[in-house]
């Protein structure tokens, strides 16, 4: 388990972790979100024991990360998968590793086999590594102590499709056997899918955090018209702001009955219907991290031209 309380972390006047606590549980898969500088990566610094923190703790299975004996057998990193040797081969690196943890060789071909390098691939060089075998290589690496816990930060970097879908398999594996996973990924739809709670941080602070039914059950209704135009209008005109979303349609706090009875009154066709709990992980952690971003999408005013755009 991994527990993280009042984590504090500043470089002179710039706060980087601002207060964060939270707890990753045995069993599950924990997505750790945010907008680039938000404080992912700082924050599993201080866990994995490479960064200090200003104040506040970081415990793994209860104790900091210099405390644990022997850590690559309770707990695997990756943090940078390009932060290997270039020149010495994967199966190189991967031996050197269990030299250094006292496990045999059998252990290094189990783990080459199950992120997929073969035996060609173990014997090139890091350097000519594509980012998607250094991955691999990264986790097989991470995996090679049979720890029960994993930080893994952006893993599916540089993964096609397939890959993504063979590392969301072996990690929802890996949780279900009792593993402990801190996944920080800014592919919002894989966390979506894998995730059982979600972290959601913005300006080194946690914004919203717990399961994802939890987190959008309380987004409200989105909404979808043949004319979204007059659909806004009636929504005004009942006291209900509409909030407009790019590709059409609205988000609203009102219940999708009283979107309904509106849509009704005024004879306007609806498309779409739905509570907030079926709306995408994207909408929320774009709603919940809207003043943390570094880039503002343009809006849409109700008569679906946009608002903020370069002219």
């Amino acid at each position: 388990m991994i527990t993280v309380e009042n984590l504090s972390k500043r470089y002179g006047d710039y706060v980087a972790v601002d207060d964060v606590s939270f707890a990753c549980k045995p069993g599950l898969v924990t997505g750790f979100l945010g907008p680039n500088g938000a404080g992912k990566s700082t924050t599993m610094r201080i866990i994995a024991g490479l960064t200090p923190a200003t104040s506040g703790t970081a415990h793994i299975g209860g104790l900091s990360y210099r405390e644990i004996p022997n850590p690559a057998t309770q707990v695997g990193i990756l943090l940078d998968a390009s932060a290997q040797h270039a020149g010495r081969t994967g199966d190189e690196i991967l031996r050197l590793s269990a030299m250094t943890l006292g496990i045999g060789g059998k252990r290094v071909d189990e783990m080459l086999e199950l992120v997929g390098l073969t035996p060609e691939e173990a014997g090139r060089r890091v350097r000519n590594y594509s980012l998607g075998m250094r991955q691999r290589l990264g986790l097989a690496n991470a995996l090679l102590g049979d720890p029960q816990i994993l930080i893994l930060d952006e893993p599916a970097n540089g993964l096609d499709p397939a890959g993504i879908h063979w590392m969301r398999t072996l990690l929802r594996d890996y949780a279900d056997r009792g593993g402990t996973v801190l996944l920080s990924s800014h592919l919002l739809h894989e966390i979506e899918i894998i995730a059982d709670e979600i972290l959601v941080i913005g300006h080194g602070r946690i914004v919203a955090q717990g399961t994802k039914a939890e987190l959008l059950a309380g987004t409200g209704t989105r909404v979808r018209s043949l004319d979204d135009v007059a659909l806004a209008q009636a929504m005004q005109r009942a006291g209900i702001q509409p909030n407009p979303l790019p590709d059409g349609g609205f988000t609203t706090d009102a219940a999708p009955e009283d979107i309904g009875r509106i849509a009704a009154a005024t004879a306007i066709p609806l498309v779409e219907l739905r509570a907030g709990d079926g709306a995408q992980l994207e909408e929320m952690f774009l709603e919940l991290t809207q003043n943390t971003q570094r880039e503002v999408p343009p809006v849409r005013n109700s008569t679906n031209t946009l608002q903020g755009a370069h002219s």
